[in-house]
């Protein structure tokens, strides 16, 4: 019989006992609806981790990208400027308020580039269109420029979102990832940092803002016996059970940080001396782990010059899917969507090119020393064949 050989994913969650434990108490807590104690800590901890007043737990990070722009009043005819080098959803969460996306392109760290961003806003402004709120994407684990993003944001009194999804635990400035912009919002999806199954949070500076936000995500129901309601509502809040897995995550969150930022050196000694490899989003923190700006090395992730390497991105991907390796391009830029086809887009061909060189490579902190062994055997393999002329 032949022996299948274990998938190594991208990303897969980092599950342990305590984990288990947790969702074992919730369970017995008898809080098996939606809401409960467990929700209210983990509120409460998320909050003082991300150095910011009041966290409201929800079903996705999706959910609080969407609340937050319903919050700032966002809606159908309003044009909110986001980063095109992201995932689908903060794209979505835009057209599902009414409004009308349009992209701006990133810098080499792969974030929102502030220069094209004040150059999008000034035309925008000449041509009396006013933006109703800017969305910027923190990239695969690294805090954006939100400093020089405010700064052009607050020439026209424009709002900033920070879509923090990926980059819980990074910090800039000595600030950590969800404590910029008017709101933050972070996910808890299986393959993220950290997870709760499902899940995310949406990060706010004041109380009233809070509660509205957990008003809207429970179907805007008024404080009353019956069922009365005079807005739309949401189904977006996160469950008791849930909440309580999140907790023993976040306890272990800097540990999980400190295991991907080992894989990061690793791979980085792996390609040293590769002509026309470089580790993406360098430099990072990866030196000192109490740098007051680095990633959270969600993923890691790399990127080829074919006609310096001699093999491209593609090529790399291939030959590890092969080997039962699951490796990544970084997001196709929303500009470039089908979806998006003829949206307005302030591009500078950054994006493109980060998508058409950069991978991400198999980053998990629950990857075993068996693990790392085998995809670093198996990248120096190809590179050994593309030496040689074989990629």
């Amino acid at each position: 019989m032949t022996q299948t050989i274990p998938k190594i994913y991208l990303s897969s969650p980092d599950v342990t006992r305590l984990e288990e434990d947790a969702v074992v108490r919730a369970v017995r807590s008898g809080w098996i609806a939606p809401l409960g104690p467990e929700v209210d800590a983990f509120e409460a901890e998320l909050a003082a981790y991300c150095g910011r007043p009041h966290a409201v737990a929800l079903s996705s990070g999706t959910a609080a990208l969407h609340l937050a722009l319903l919050t700032l009043g966002v809606g159908p005819g309003d044009v909110v400027l986001a980063s095109s080098l992201t995932f689908a959803a903060t794209a979505n969460a835009i057209l599902y308020v009414g409004a009308e996306p349009v992209f701006v392109d990133a810098d080499d760290s792969g974030n929102m580039d502030p220069d094209l961003l004040a150059e999008a806003l000034a035309t925008l402004h000449s041509e009396g269109t006013p933006v109703a709120a800017i969305i910027a994407v923190d990239m695969l684990g690294k805090v954006a420029d939100y400093e020089r993003i405010g700064a052009a944001a607050a020439t026209y009194g424009v709002p900033v979102i920070a879509d923090a999804a990926e980059s819980l635990g990074a910090r800039r400035a000595g600030k950590r990832a969800g404590a910029f912009g008017v709101a933050a919002a972070v996910s808890f999806n299986g393959n993220k940092i950290m997870t709760t199954s499902g899940g995310g949070a949406l990060l706010v500076d004041d109380a009233a803002t809070a509660d509205h936000v957990r008003y809207l995500a429970t179907q805007a129901r008024q404080p009353v016996i019956h069922y009365e309601h005079t807005e739309i509502g949401y189904n977006y809040r996160m469950s008791n059970i849930l909440a309580a897995l999140g907790r023993a995550q976040l306890s272990r969150l800097d540990d999980m940080i400190e295991a991907r930022r080992r894989h990061r050196l690793d791979y980085r000694t792996l390609f040293a001396n590769i002509r026309g490899v470089d580790v993406f989003g360098e430099p990072s923190g990866a030196d000192d782990p109490d740098s007051a700006t680095r990633d959270n090395f969600w993923l890691t992730s790399v990127l080829i010059n074919p006609a310096t390497a001699g093999f491209g991105a593609a090529d790399l991907q291939r030959h590890l899917a092969a080997a039962g390796i699951e490796a990544r391009p970084l997001w196709k830029p929303m500009h470039l969507q089908p979806v998006h086809r003829g949206r307005r887009a302030f591009v500078n061909g950054t994006a493109q090119r980060l998508f058409e060189t950069g991978l991400s490579l198999p980053s998990s902190s629950a990857l075993t020393e068996a693990d790392v062994d085998r995809i670093e055997s198996d990248i120096t393999r190809f590179l050994s064949g593309a030496r040689q002329g074989g990629a």
